[in-house]
């Protein structure tokens, strides 16, 4: 595990503890578990039609269904969600290498019986042109509203509601899926908790770490993710690259 100290700021020592010490104790009610009454195509029709809910992250799971209703927490995971987003995306258009997606972009796998919104995902257009990741279009015709398959990469930003789904089960589906490499962060200690795990027979395994850099097989790069302090005093993230 790679692991990022965060910069306490001199003035206002308080400031970033207390950050991190709200996000770790805030309730949790938000978002729960409940047993799946439909299948995974009956799931799919639903998130499709205008009765699906247009607020909050709703996951299927094989049996289960999760449900989280939660505001999305802005220095512990909105802003590593922009970072890593921003320098993958500028990485992947200047080597013409694939597609990344994120924000509402619903994946599906139907052998792995998983429905869900990542946090980021990534396709190369080698994958997408032998459909291993295919399109799936809107009612209309007129667009796309999900992808079905498996793509090269995928992240999840941990947030207090989301522990256990992407520690655990996310973790298991993705590895069913066929994923070969999955970016699981947790910004909301003291420590950035940053690990690049590649797909093995069993289970993820952590990435190869060289001089504390985390090599990504997906994107051909070493990485590692710091916390900083922007101009206002507040947190900030750099996803550094070589």
């Amino acid at each position: 595990m790679s692991t990022a100290t965060l910069k306490r700021r001199k003035k206002r020592p308080q400031k970033t503890g207390s950050f991190a010490n709200s996000l770790l104790d805030e309730d949790r009610s938000q978002a729960f578990f409940m047993p799946a009454s439909m299948s995974l195509e009956e799931f799919r029709k639903w998130s499709q039609s205008d009765e699906f809910p247009d607020r909050g992250c709703i996951t299927f799971l094989g049996k289960e269904i999760f449900i989280d209703m939660s505001a999305e927490r802005l220095y512990s995971h909105g802003s590593v969600k922009v970072e890593i987003c921003t320098v993958l995306g500028n990485l992947v258009r200047k080597r013409k290498s694939g597609k990344l997606f994120f924000d509402r972009t619903r994946f599906v796998h139907p052998t792995a019986e998983v429905s869900n919104e990542p946090d980021a995902f990534y396709a190369a257009w080698d994958t997408i042109k032998k459909g291993a990741l295919r399109n799936v279009a809107t009612a209309d015709g007129e667009d796309v509203i999900e992808l079905e398959g498996t793509p090269d990469w995928i992240m999840e930003i941990i947030s207090p509601s989301s522990v256990t789904k992407d520690k655990k089960k996310l973790r298991k589906s993705y590895h069913r899926a066929g994923v070969p490499e999955y970016w699981l962060i947790d910004a909301r200690g003291a420590d950035v908790e940053f690990d690049i795990l590649i797909r093995g027979e069993d289970n993820y395994e952590p990435a190869e770490v060289v001089r504390g850099w985390q090599v990504s097989k997906a994107f051909g790069k070493r990485f590692r993710l710091r916390r900083v302090v922007d101009p206002t005093g507040e947190p900030d993230y750099r996803l550094q690259m070589k």
